[in-house]
């Protein structure tokens, strides 16, 4: 919308009518008044004036002034003037989903991207552009489980706690699914799993083994579980602290796999859905459209929103006045005024002719 003349216009582009109008207005009177002189011009001088006889001057004038405003006016409307605004209450419908982030140390794997854990925050960063009045809230867990962020709509509060996320912060290694999503149960209201979610993002390493129980549980209560699976089948290497190669016991290289069937049992369990980041493309956000976007919302409370006010009425309401004022005028003179004396010759010649 542009700003002109102390308004804002909603429907510039119809600009080119605009232009229309102002074509024919200006042919009109380029032809018109030629035109009239070229007929003047043709017809004999006392014709002329028995066909003038009666009428009102400059009747047709005022109905070209009444009728070209009228249609100016109706043009105006039609590119939406506004001005001034008001705020609007507007109710606001979403679901509640919990993000739970692995930030254990094999997250740090390169066999996804420039490693696991940095391309899951950019996919979590990616869903947050895409959220449409959800609420979010953020868990990170290894072997233990922090809840970062509660159930929020401030995106980017949410993206600086993400960016901040790292293996550093973990209190006990290993990976902990079912303590992740009990934690994560635990931050819905429990009033109607149909619009709550959780998104588990992790390489699947549940050590405890608890994650297939808390999904049941889950799954009772109606919540479902989308999943993203980070890694490969394949694996690879875990980075240790220091630097080189995590170890095992024996002084071997740990190399971290996707655990694929445990993540889709968990998935499945409650009715979501699995995807593995790798060879696809923005994962997470397929997950939402495919998945969580279409469950059932839940009217939270009204904001407000800033709505400009439309004047179109006024130009409308003024070409109605026109267009009346026009029909209203007439071109012939409403007194018995005395007929031409070539009406009255006819008629004394076809009683002659009786």
């Amino acid at each position: 919308m542009l700003a002109f003349f102390g308004l804002t216009w909603a429907r510039l582009e119809a600009w080119p009518l605009a232009l229309l109008v102002a074509a024919v207005i200006v042919a009109s009177v380029l032809v018109g008044r030629p035109g009239r002189a070229r007929l003047r011009a043709a017809i004999h001088p006392a014709q002329w004036a028995a066909r003038m006889a009666g009428n009102r001057k400059g009747v047709a004038r005022r109905q070209w002034w009444f009728g070209g405003g009228a249609l100016v006016l109706m043009v105006v409307a039609l590119l939406g003037p506004q001005r001034g605004s008001v705020l609007m209450p507007v109710p606001r419908r979403g679901i509640d989903i919990v993000v739970c982030l692995d930030t254990s140390r094999s997250m740090l794997a390169q066999d996804v991207g420039e490693d696991r854990l940095a391309e899951a925050k950019k996919e979590i960063l990616g869903l947050l552009d895409v959220l449409q009045g959800d609420r979010l809230a953020l868990i990170a867990f290894s072997g233990d489980v922090r809840q970062v962020a509660p159930l929020t709509r401030d995106t980017e509060t949410l993206g600086w706690f993400l960016d901040s996320l790292s293996p550093n912060d973990n209190r006990r290694g290993g990976t902990d699914l079912g303590g992740a999503l009990s934690s994560a149960l635990e931050m819905f209201d429990g009033r109607n799993g149909s619009h709550e979610a959780i998104v588990l993002v992790t390489d699947g390493e549940d050590l405890s083994g608890e994650g297939q129980v808390i999904a049941a549980e889950a799954a009772e209560r109606g919540i479902r579980i989308y999943v993203l699976g980070m890694g490969t089948e394949g694996g690879a290497k875990v980075p240790a602290e220091g630097g080189g190669w995590t170890r095992d016991a024996n002084g071997l290289d740990v190399v971290s796999k996707l655990h694929a069937a445990t993540l889709d049992n968990i998935a499945e369990v409650t009715g979501g859905l699995y995807i593995q980041a790798q060879g696809t493309v923005l994962p997470l956000e397929q997950l939402y459209k495919r998945g969580f976007s279409r469950l059932q919302g839940r009217q939270y409370e009204q904001g407000f929103e800033r709505v400009e006010s439309d004047r179109f009425q006024w130009p409308l309401l003024l070409a109605l006045i026109l267009l009346a004022m026009e029909a209203c005028v007439s071109g012939r003179l409403r007194s018995n005024a005395s007929k031409p004396e070539w009406v009255e010759d006819s008629k004394t010649k076809e009683k002659e002719v009786a």
